[in-house]
């Protein structure tokens, strides 16, 4: 495999010099970018409608076309899973990813081009080797097995050719052969729609592998750990994988599952942050000791960005990258290579850099708690919940958080619903140094808990282990990269737990 590993790793280290270019030349990117997908678009009933062939410029573009939600984009959408073409984009699209939904109650699902895959998770997935290969000189990545925790593959019934799932299966459904022969278990079993006996398999198999690399959502990966170490009878990983080198992560903050990972591989492995979702393939951590990510700018998508204050305002300031300041957070708006036009895809990003443009995932648009003014994001949770671990010796599996409104005082207070774990030493200090960090990256919060006149201290439920894995279960919504809901500004989730708790639902 020695050989194996030194071709490939060789292959894939000739794209640095394209990547140092980009960084070199962003602004002029990201121009092209958006006019090869306006003029690729122009004769698709989209660009007919918003008058792409007469679109020249970045105003000209932002001045006709609106930007838009997943409902405005909908009725396309589904009439392109119908089998209808040239709607939305030029190239016949037969696959969609189906997302994991956690901004409301519907699953979405978006259109995987061949461009799109080609172009932006391939190309994504491939920088994403080379740039940890180029950080690892002495990596044998590739002479063991590749690992890739995801989720399940549809057939569209009704309309032939079509398929959906997670976006994860339909990028290992269409992987080149020489990524195929480098990956464990096979895809019969990898892409399996029944998540418990899919887990089960893949740890059967793949306990028996040389496995260098992982790749899936922390929470997910957990569980396929855990189910491993329980089939060998071995204390950690290692005594599995002698090889493993790296983790590659996503989709939720990694820092409240560090510890948990230490314990899995106590002799230290890599761990590096993707940010890959169904929408496209937007960032690579790109430096060893730092956890944001590289800006990928030449994936064929084009960027936007909207202050998060102006969210909801009726005209609010949309921005390109020339425009974007530093620590603000921004919703993302995207313009792809599959036909997602002006897209708000959900999440906000805050830039750490701008030269090169390196950003962190600070949280979702729909996802806070700001019932009293609070305004706290996924960003002030995580940050919260890691340094109370810390500080208390804890190891989380999950959590979720929400508003409690006390009318007849004209106050109120957040209440926490976490799973550990290993619990804290002191369940007080937790709550404390929790709330204590929340004032420190958090102003307004800060703000309304002074002399407890707005916000009482948080209310935290330790719960038992399972019970986020059996609510998701009760959802419909194990595996793949279906994640647990962090905030609401709602009890929604938090009572469906809490009520399923006292049922013994979960």
């Amino acid at each position: 495999m020695g050989l194996l590993n030194s071709i490939i790793s060789s292959t894939l280290k000739k794209r640095i010099s394209s990547i140092e270019s980009l960084l070199e030349n962003p602004i002029e990117v990201q121009r092209n970018v958006f006019r090869n997908l306006v003029k690729t678009a122009a004769t698709t009933e989209w660009g007919k409608k918003y008058d792409y062939k007469n679109i020249a410029t970045v105003k000209e573009f932002s001045n006709k076309v609106p930007v838009s939600s997943y409902e405005d984009l909908f009725p396309y959408i589904e009439r392109v899973m119908k089998g209808e073409q040239n709607i939305l984009w030029p190239s016949p699209v037969k696959w969609f990813a189906k997302s994991s939904g956690t901004t409301n109650a519907k699953s979405k699902f978006i259109p995987v081009s061949k461009e799109s895959l080609e172009e932006c998770h391939y190309k994504g997935g491939k920088d994403l080797c080379a740039i940890y290969l180029n950080n690892n000189p002495s990596s044998q990545m590739f002479g063991g097995k590749s690992l890739a925790v995801g989720g399940a593959l549809h057939k569209n019934f009704g309309y032939k050719d079509t398929y959906f799932g997670d976006i994860s299966a339909v990028i290992m459904a269409n992987l080149p052969v020489w990524a195929q022969a480098v990956r464990t278990p096979g895809l019969k079993v990898a892409l399996m729609q029944e998540w418990e006996e899919k887990i089960q398999k893949i740890a059967q198999i793949t306990s028996g592998k040389d496995v260098t690399n992982i790749s899936g959502v922390p929470t997910w990966t957990m569980v396929l750990l855990e189910k491993i170490l329980q089939l060998k009878g071995k204390d950690n990983m290692h005594e599995v994988w002698p090889s493993m080198e790296v983790f590659f992560h996503g989709a939720v903050a990694f820092h409240p599952y560090r510890d948990i990972f230490n314990k899995f591989f106590p002799e230290g492995i890599h761990y590096v942050e993707t940010y890959n979702a169904s929408e496209g393939f937007f960032g690579i951590q790109d430096r060893l000791k730092s956890d944001d990510m590289l800006l990928m700018l030449d994936y064929g998508i084009f960027y936007e960005f909207i202050p998060l204050d102006q969210l909801d305002s009726d005209d609010p300031d949309v921005l390109t990258i020339e425009e974007v300041e530093l620590d603000k957070n921004y919703a993302m708006v995207i313009s792809t290579n599959a036909g997602l036009w002006r897209y708000k895809i959900g999440d906000t990003v805050k830039f750490t850099s701008l030269k090169p443009f390196r950003i962190k995932i600070s949280g979702r648009t729909k996802h806070f708690i700001n019932a009293f003014g609070e305004e706290v994001i996924i960003e002030n949770a995580e940050t919260a919940i890691a340094k109370a671990c810390s500080a208390t010796s804890a190891t989380i599996r999950n959590f979720t958080a929400g508003p409690v409104v006390l009318a007849e005082k004209r106050q109120g207070r957040h209440e926490w619903i976490v799973e550990f774990s290993t619990c804290p030493n002191s369940p007080d200090m937790f709550s404390q140094v929790l709330d204590e960090t929340l004032k420190e990256v958090n102003s307004d919060y800060e703000a309304k808990r002074y002399k407890d006149m707005a916000l009482q201290p948080p209310v935290i439920h330790h719960v038992p282990e399972g019970t986020f894995y059996n609510w998701m279960k009760k959802r419909g919504k194990l595996g793949g990269q279906n994640k647990v809901p962090r905030l609401a500004n709602n009890r929604e989730y938090i009572d469906d737990i809490l009520t399923s708790l006292e049922k013994k639902e979960i």
